[in-house]
């Protein structure tokens, strides 16, 4: 398999649409991350959940997912459900958003999500960060939408379970839902670690890049 490196990363910006879609989506690729680059600027923008307890586990889950770095969460008001009645206050949020960060990656929700909220900000990001690598990640939920991913991150055995118990005790609001739980989490991730050798791994698809052919 052809692997592709993006090189020493100083800055990424993750956003969700709901509290949890980022550490559900590519828990497992902060802790990578991370990890490898201490002092890492990581800088998070949820559109929903301000002002409740969801915003306390968000909190919370992300610090957990990015031990070590230079972390700062954003959370909105927008209704959950409710995104694309709010077009034109996501979308100023979002520019706001792109001015006061400078990743060289950028992670969102993927266009052919089916839920209403994520699919509104994966076609937004990118009218936003026009020059910068928008990767897609995969929320597990009850739509059958799992997309054809053409991006993949591995992952050890020990960091999807880490990701698995530490989505386990920061969200225990979604504890008792019917699709959280170990085996669908490490599940999937697994089917991504076997489409590329790996014993787990997170995928995403890919919005668009340019590739450069070095000498021989």
């Amino acid at each position: 398999m052809i692997q592709l490196a993006t090189g020493p990363l100083s800055e990424i910006a993750v956003v969700g649409a709901h509290c949890d879609d980022v550490a559900i989506g590519m828990g497992g690729t902060l802790l990578s991350l991370t990890n490898a680059n201490p002092g890492l600027r990581v800088r998070a923008l949820v559109l929903s959940g301000a002002g409740t307890a969801r915003e306390d586990e968000e909190r919370a889950a992300l610090a957990a997912f990015c031990p070590g770095a230079d972390l700062h969460v954003e959370v909105l008001d927008i209704p959950d459900g409710f995104a694309p009645a709010h077009w034109g206050l996501i979308k100023k949020q979002l520019n706001a958003f792109r001015g006061e960060c400078a990743p060289e990656v950028v992670f969102g929700p993927q266009r052919e999500d089916a839920h209403q909220d994520h699919r509104l900000l994966a076609e937004l990001l990118p009218t936003e960060f026009r020059d910068h690598l928008v990767l897609g990640y995969e929320i597990l939920k009850w739509e059958s939408d799992t997309p054809r991913p053409v991006l993949f991150h591995p992952l050890s055995d020990a960091l999807a379970q880490q990701k698995s118990h530490l989505l386990h005790s920061h969200y225990p609001s979604q504890v008792g839902r019917d699709w959280f739980d170990e085996q669908a989490f490490t599940g999937l991730s697994r089917l991504r670690g076997v489409q590329c050798h790996a014993p787990h791994a997170e995928a995403f698809i890919l919005e668009k890049a340019m590739i450069s052919f070095g000498p021989r």
